[in-house]
Parts: C-alpha cells; structure tokens; sequence
C-alpha cells in the first residue's frame, strides 16, 4: 500500500454507498463504489483496492459469496458492512475471512475508525513482510512459520494460505509458547483493540486455523483452550 489509500464501497443502496463515499473521501481516501459481483469486479480489475467495505445483503451473487471468491484470489482488506447484526452472521463473516464486521444502521465516525485501524494493520503487515527478508522462522509439530515472510507451510513443504489476522494470531502464539494468553490479549496484539462481552472473534480466528493445523480440528493438540482463561500453543517450537 502506497500513497492515498483505495476503498471500494460494495452496497446496492445508493444512499449509502454515496454517504460513504463522500465521508471517506473527506477523510483522505480514494473512493469507489460498486452494485454488486459485476461492478466490483471490473473495479478491482482496473485499480489497486486495498480495502473493500462489503454489504452482505446483494442481489445475485451474495456478499458472502463474493467474500469466499474475494479470499481465494485476494489478501485484500475487507470490513463487512451489512443489516445481518445476528451473532450467526458475524461470526460466519469472520470465518469466510472479514477483517472487522460492522451492522447498520453505524456512526459513520466509528466506521471511519476501523477503516483506519485495518489499513494501519495492513501497511504494517506490507511493511514488516518487505523489510524482513532475513529469515526469521519458527517451527512447531512439523510446521514452519515464516515470520519475516509472513508465510506458512505444511509439515510437507507445502504452502498453506493464511490471512493477516490468522498470521498474526499464530505468531503471537509461536512467539510465547506454552503461554495461556487472554482473549484480550489476543484481540490487542492482533487488532488493537479488546474484547466486547461478546465479542468472539478471536474463538472463530482460532478455529480457523485449527482447522488448517490441527490433525483433528474438533480435538486440538497444538492450540488448545484453557477453560476461562484463553488459548495457548502446545508445541515445543524451534527457532532460526
């Protein structure tokens, strides 16, 4: 990420695909707004979006839908932005691979609040990737994590997809293993924030990468849970 930031804003309303145009533009950001699966799509081809404002609410092809296809090509930045404010919704957007979930109707002010904190995550995590080519790898039950690389592979050798979030949760948890950490501090050292009384992003990023590591995700042997207390990684790890 360079220079001005990009924002697709992807809603069939008008009304607030023009109200969050005209706010974020306000606040430094280059703004572009699609209807759907089509236009976000030629958008996307013809610039270099950094984050997607997506409502999940579509006609067509469904915001989850363009989410999973978004996910399997992109490692764009995507803040869900939609009317289904059920727990189920979420916490599904966060395991197809939202960055930050937010419900109508919103104060455009806090929405302009977490666009500012995934964009920071993000041009961090560019940032770290691009500076740390000495290799900085840890390796855990057959598992090598590249931390300067910000890559995974598979006891195999195979390369294994990750997000930024699940990147950095597993390398908080790499970096201190055998340590019970709090939801709090998980959620702090993963997006800057703590947790809400019923804020589960951090269990469904957890499951998430159980079910990429973990022999058998549903009887976790490298993450494992610690009842009231938090998460905590197993393994013993080597570092290089």
């Amino acid at each position: 990420m360079s220079g001005v930031a990009q924002i697709l804003v992807v809603d069939d309303e008008p009304e607030i695909a023009e109200l969050l145009r005209r706010y974020l533009s306000l606040q430094g950001y280059a703004v572009s707004t699609a209807d759907g699966g089509v236009a976000m799509r030629r958008v996307m081809a013809d610039a270099e979006i950094d984050l997607v404002l997506l409502d999940l609410g579509l006609p067509g092809e469904d915001g989850l839908a363009l989410m999973r296809s978004l996910r399997e090509s992109s490692s764009v930045a995507i803040i869900v932005v939609t009317g289904r404010g059920e727990p189920v919704d979420r916490i599904v957007g966060l395991e197809v691979g939202a960055d930050d979930y937010v419900t109508k109707p919103f104060d455009v002010r806090e929405l302009a609040a977490r666009v500012r904190s995934v964009l920071r995550r993000t041009k961090e995590a560019a940032a770290k990737s691009q500076e740390a080519v000495q290799m900085d790898v840890a390796r855990f039950a057959g598992w090598t994590l590249h931390l300067g690389a910000r890559r995974l592979e598979s006891p195999e050798g195979k390369p294994v997809d990750i997000t930024t979030g699940e990147f950095e949760l597993l390398a908080t948890l790499v970096k201190s293993p055998g340590r019970v950490f709090s939801r709090d501090e998980l959620l702090e050292a993963t997006r800057n924030r703590g947790a809400g009384p019923f804020d589960r992003t951090i269990d469904v990023q957890v499951g998430r990468l159980r079910r990429k590591i973990e022999a058998d995700p549903q009887r976790p042997e490298l993450i494992k849970s610690v009842r009231g207390a938090g998460y905590v990684l197993t393994p013993k790890v080597e570092r290089a």
